[in-house]
């Protein structure tokens, strides 16, 4: 039984309904203190900070000095030979791109693309690329290591001592990639492997891959995404679709395969849904139609590639993989004009906002002249689409009359 003058619901006293008292303020304070902390260390909002427009994927053995500016080399040539068509204000910023950044996150893969080598092939593999990891080859870098199944648990723990002994400190930007995780055990191993094995200074952190049917829907009609995310204790930073593992699990067959089948999506949204508010990035999957061979060969690849590209941006992927060089290109072509082609609506629309944001009449003004009554979580929307363009390279601070203001988180 609920005491007299005791509100049911609530459990704290009921005051007299004679308008004279209410309930205090502070006593929803109370109440809702739990919600309130779980809500802040759960989910500390996006990251604000620079995000690569993709992660390209090396075989351990395949790594060398320089590999980024041959990336970048072979990209430009393909362009020459090939004749990728675009419009001309993008040619000279993708040009430009391709010669002094082209790759932006480099992944050294010691999995799949790496396949299983001889203990002492792979433990030399991992001391060189420890050394080249050190020489920071790309502004954001991390190695992939092997699952923690059972049968590749022991080499996946191998390599990475391996690898961070021989590598000292923490280089900025520096992720472990974990594939094919199936279980929130497995990311409360990868935390407390990450304890042991990281330096006195800074912190490791790591991707979890989307490859597993199981990381969508648990045995026990859950998804586990979310209590992986916060396994992690802060240390996971993105979550990577795997296209091909994923969709081979499901038995699509390999002719369908592909980062827009029906099932691909559905993954990505429990994805989306699952990362929103943490601060942990959501990186869409690759194609592996590659643009090789003749001209009428790379041209069609490039045409796929820049409809996934661009189909996944729309969707608020962006990010994602690519796996050849000749996949750079339409990469920035695709990035650059999807952001260029949305900067002038969503720098018209963020100045009416905050013009107007303190005033109902100017709201109303700024409604009637751009056609839009934008309330504050789009006006975030549309400042961080215009803070990704910037950080990206996709624009430049004075263009379309964008100013440092209208980048700072709103």
């Amino acid at each position: 039984m609920t005491p007299a003058g005791t509100d049911e619901f609530l459990g704290v006293p009921r005051e007299p309904r004679d308008g004279a008292a209410r309930v205090p303020a502070r006593e929803l304070d109370r109440i809702l203190a739990a919600a309130d902390g779980l809500r802040r260390d759960r989910y500390p909002g996006e990251d604000a900070g620079r995000q690569p427009l993709h992660t390209v994927y090396v075989p351990a053995d395949r790594v060398r000095t320089g590999l980024g500016q041959r990336w970048g080399e072979q990209a430009l040539a393909a362009l020459a030979e090939h004749g990728l068509p675009y419009p001309d204000e993008l040619h000279e910023r993708i040009t430009r791109k391709l010669a002094t950044e082209p790759v932006e996150d480099l992944r050294v893969d010691f999995e799949d693309g790496y396949g299983r080598r001889e203990d002492a092939t792979e433990d030399a593999h991992a001391r060189s690329v420890a050394a080249f990891l050190a020489a920071r080859p790309a502004p954001f870098t991390g190695v992939r290591i092997k699952s923690l199944e059972p049968d590749t648990r022991p080499r996946a723990l191998r390599t990475l001592d391996r690898l961070l002994d021989a590598l000292g400190t923490i280089p900025p930007n520096f992720v472990i990639t974990l594939p094919k995780v199936s279980s929130v055990e497995q990311v409360e191993a990868l935390v407390w492997l990450c304890r042991h094995l990281e330096p006195a200074a800074g912190q490791l952190r790591f991707e979890l891959q989307v490859e597993m049917p199981q990381a969508i829907l648990g045995p026990d009609g859950v998804c586990p995404l979310p209590a992986m995310i916060h396994a992690s204790q802060g240390r996971c930073v993105g979550l990577h679709y795997g296209t091909y593992d994923y969709s081979a699990a499901l038995g699509i067959a390999a002719a369908y395969q592909s980062m827009e089948h029906p099932a691909a999506d559905h993954a990505k949204q429990v994805m989306q849904v699952a990362a929103a508010g943490t601060g942990v990035r959501v990186v869409d999957g690759s194609t592996n139609v590659l643009p090789i061979g003749d001209t009428a060969a790379v041209q069609a690849a490039w045409a796929l590639h820049l409809r996934l590209v661009r189909r996944g941006l729309e969707r608020g992927f962006y990010q994602g993989w690519d796996l050849h060089p000749a996949q750079l290109p339409t990469r920035y072509a695709a990035a650059y004009g999807f952001f260029r082609q949305g900067a002038p609506s969503a720098a018209t629309r963020l100045r009416a906002w905050l013009a107007g944001r303190d005033s109902a009449a100017q709201r109303d003004s700024g409604a009637r002249g751009t056609g839009y009554l934008d309330e504050p979580a789009t006006a975030r929307a549309l400042s961080g689409f215009l803070r990704r363009a910037v950080q990206c390279g996709a624009l430049d601070v004075g263009e379309f009359g964008i100013d440092r203001s209208m980048l700072e988180p709103l």
